[in-house]
């Protein structure tokens, strides 16, 4: 059996487009990922602010009704 030249030339040109193009997306694709991971990050920091922002509130607020019951004449 004869295999032409022609075709085995061709054949290993589109296996090496289809290998560089994926490696290509490969790349692309840890890029978008490591962006994501920073914006992970970023966010986590302001998340945390945020929790610690909330527990001063709820602590205003609490401290805000015993003073309204003392100014009112209630008790502690």
């Amino acid at each position: 059996m004869k295999i032409d030249r022609k075709v085995t030339i061709a054949f290993i040109a589109a296996v090496l487009a289809q290998t560089g193009g994926a490696l290509v997306w490969a790349g692309a694709a840890a890029e978008r990922i490591s962006s994501l991971e920073d914006t992970v990050r970023e966010r986590r920091s302001v998340v945390e602010r945020l929790a610690r922002l909330e527990e001063g509130v709820d602590r205003m607020e609490s401290q805000l009704d015993r003073i309204e019951r003392r100014l009112e004449g209630g008790d502690e």
